[in-house]
């Protein structure tokens, strides 16, 4: 349950992101944003919020740990769609956190999967991948570096 203390508390974050996700483009924007992260529910539950001031948006993370199932479900709100998108799923193992949900992309479904890696008190990295292929193949298109401020 405590998979995701590390991460309570303000941050600052260098974004690369894949222009046009599973388009094959190798052309990647990069832009910062902070977050600041706070504990829930005793350490069972936390909110994210990000700011990408060069964006004009931002964003929210809702984390739940499933108890029974020992596993996290992670959600995502933007404030461009004003939506919440469905969960990615997953847990921890040797300090690496995969998660994987079903989504959509321009309109064709795919698999979503997050990766938390590279942990240590002040700094952390996120990565974003999806597969149009059943999970044959992933396909990178943001990653998030993550600084304690």
């Amino acid at each position: 349950m405590s998979d995701f203390d590390f991460l309570i508390g303000s941050w600052n974050i260098a974004n690369r992101k894949l222009v046009k996700p599973l388009s094959g483009s190798d052309e990647w924007e990069e832009f910062p944003s902070t977050a600041v992260v706070r504990p829930m529910f005793g350490g069972a539950a936390n909110i994210e919020e990000i700011t990408f001031p060069t964006r004009g948006s931002s964003g929210l993370t809702l984390r739940l740990f499933d108890v029974e199932r020992e596993e996290w479900s992670l959600y995502w709100g933007s404030s461009v769609t004003g939506t919440l998108f469905p969960p990615v799923v997953g847990r921890f193992t040797d300090g690496r956190g995969e998660f994987y949900g079903d989504d959509a992309h321009e309109g064709a479904p795919i698999r979503a999967r997050f990766v938390w890696s590279e942990i240590t008190e002040n700094s952390a990295r996120w990565e974003q991948a999806f597969s149009a292929d059943g999970e044959k193949t992933w396909e990178t298109n943001w990653i998030m570096e993550f600084t304690r401020a």
